[in-house]
């Protein structure tokens, strides 16, 4: 399985979509708040170039939109 890291922040109603879906399914991942990490933050820019949130970090390939990381997850989550 690769290496995964959600950077989203509670107060994004698109964070809280796909938290609320990685819950339901028992899928258990590294969260990280980029608005109170100021590393996540760093590497969250670093990444993508932006601090827009949800990101779904893939071995270090970002995948940006909520849709996208719950689709890539009903994809590719066994």
């Amino acid at each position: 399985m690769p290496e995964l890291v959600l950077y989203q922040s509670d107060w994004c109603p698109f964070c809280r979509k796909v938290t609320s879906y990685l819950k339901s399914n028992d899928i258990e991942i590294s969260i990280v708040d980029p608005s109170e990490d100021p590393q996540a933050a760093k590497e969250l820019m670093d990444m993508t170039g932006r601090r827009q949130v949800p990101c779904l970090s893939i071995d270090g390939t970002p995948l940006l939109e909520s849709d996208d990381i719950i689709q890539w997850f009903k994809d590719n989550w066994k």
